[in-house]
């Protein structure tokens, strides 16, 4: 009977710590482990003219998609005479990877007008509708 540290492992001995490390690497360092080995990922906003607005680092293996409401609550853009900078973008324009629901309704909430092509398994019209809870279009 094989004596297992780690689950799913047949020889515990041979590996003493988990993959991470004994220390886990705290959350706003912006490291993350691939297969490649430490990885970081940079999430912009940008003006039209390619001049970052938000910037928000993350490890390497978090996705693009949940990072989307961190990205556009750090935007700040100051007024040109007194008064609270703007937070609320005209028009966002993003890829793929943000065509999720909730991002949609998040920038419905808002009153922001997208431009985000539907991802590929989500160009059925009624399948748009049932899972936004909008309508197609």
């Amino acid at each position: 009977m094989p004596t297992s540290t780690l689950p799913g492992r047949g020889k515990g001995d041979l590996q003493k710590e988990l993959p991470g490390g004994i220390v886990a690497e705290p959350v706003d360092h912006g490291l993350g482990r691939s297969r490649c080995g430490l990885t970081t990922k940079v999430h912009l906003a940008v003006e039209q003219r390619q001049k970052p607005m938000s910037i928000v680092i993350t490890a390497g293996q978090w996705g693009d998609s949940p990072q989307f409401e961190a990205v556009l609550g750090c935007v700040r853009v100051p007024r040109l005479g007194p008064g609270r900078p703007r937070t609320r973008p005209r028009r966002v324009r993003a890829d793929k990877a943000y065509a999720s629901c909730k991002n949609r309704a998040y920038l419905r909430r808002r009153g922001i007008r997208c431009t985000i092509p539907d991802s590929t398994f989500d160009t059925r019209p009624s399948l748009i509708f049932n899972l936004c809870g909008g309508a197609v279009g």
